[in-house]
């Protein structure tokens, strides 16, 4: 019978999810979280509950192998359905042979393309997010990624903007990053149905996206517009983070 770990999620969540499979010798086994969990007639069941001292145990494991324990948390955060069994074969083979970097080995070739996927991804919100700033003095921007990145961006932006309180949201996953001039903290917002653009940033902003959008058309050569060339390096996902693409 195929043991099913159904787990709340989280990193941490996985990390005591393969755990578990090591201390209770289950094979074979599937892993996902609740919100997926769809019960199986020849399953059996087993609610994991996040325990941060066994979650550390494999992770201090895993960052023996540096470079595969960074893959490993960049993969997990690509939310691919079913990645979760293929890190754990992956951790399982590293783990017995050593050999982080045999892509010859499916699992870990998965996990290695999926991380670039994800760093891609990473790289473009660092170059593309835009702040405006709100009438409460923060620095306010909105993503949709098509992966989790929010943590790995932390840095770069705490970094880059380390005199200026702001705010990352992450619309997709309804939680974002708040700087306030001392740390990052991850913050969740109710957003009202009916609260206007206007309410919300300062008035100056408008005017901030005039200037911006009358700037880059005025330096715009259109006999040398290469539109091809510009998808390429800014794809049209990107366009509604950008003042100078905003139709308004």
């Amino acid at each position: 019978m195929q043991h099913q770990l159904a787990y709340d999620g989280s990193f941490d969540g996985f990390l005591t999810a393969v755990f578990t499979v090591y201390e209770e010798k289950l094979s074979p086994v599937s892993i996902t979280s609740y919100e997926k969990f769809q019960e199986g007639l020849f399953e059996e069941k087993l609610i994991i509950y996040t325990d941060e001292a066994k979650a550390n145990r494999v992770w201090k494991r895993l960052k023996t192998f540096h470079n595969f324990s960074t893959q490993v948390y960049w993969s997990f955060l690509s939310e691919t359905d079913g990645n979760e069994l293929v890190l754990l074969k992956a951790i399982e083979y590293v783990l017995a042979t050593g050999n982080a970097g045999d892509y010859g080995h499916e699992m870990i070739l998965q996990t290695a393309q999926l991380t670039k996927m994800v760093g891609r991804e990473k790289h473009r919100m660092e170059a593309f997010v835009r702040f405006k700033l709100t009438s409460d003095q923060i620095y306010f921007a909105q993503i949709e990624p098509d992966f989790d990145v929010l943590p790995l961006i932390s840095s770069h932006f705490k970094n880059r903007y380390a005199d200026q309180k702001w705010i990352i949201y992450d619309l997709k996953r309804s939680y974002g990053l708040y700087y306030d001039l001392k740390g990052v903290e991850m913050i969740k917002i109710e957003f009202s149905d009916n609260q206007s653009e206007n309410a919300i940033f300062a008035q100056e902003e408008a005017i901030f996206d005039i200037l911006w959008r009358d700037y880059f058309k005025s330096t715009t050569i259109s006999s040398r517009i290469n539109m091809k060339l510009h998808i390429r390096h800014i794809p049209k996902r990107y366009w509604k983070y950008l003042n100078e693409k905003s139709p308004r």
